[in-house]
């Protein structure tokens, strides 16, 4: 076990290394996450609105 100060000489050391994004590469990113989850939900909302109107016809074939 590492005492305190090495550990986080350690830390900072590894911190260093990490390859951090650029600001425009974070605002690309965020805008295609963002696109993906307003198009998944838009698929999905029709896919649900799809079922719920197939499952309504099929009932109302037994009335």
């Amino acid at each position: 076990m590492a005492n305190p100060f090495e550990f986080i000489q350690q830390v900072r050391a590894e911190a260093n290394k990490v390859t951090w994004p650029s600001r425009r590469e974070t605002l690309i990113t965020t805008g295609l996450v963002i696109l993906m989850v307003l198009a998944a939900s838009i698929f999905f909302v029709s896919v649900d609105q799809a079922i719920r109107l197939a499952v309504s016809f099929i009932m109302s074939l037994g009335h």
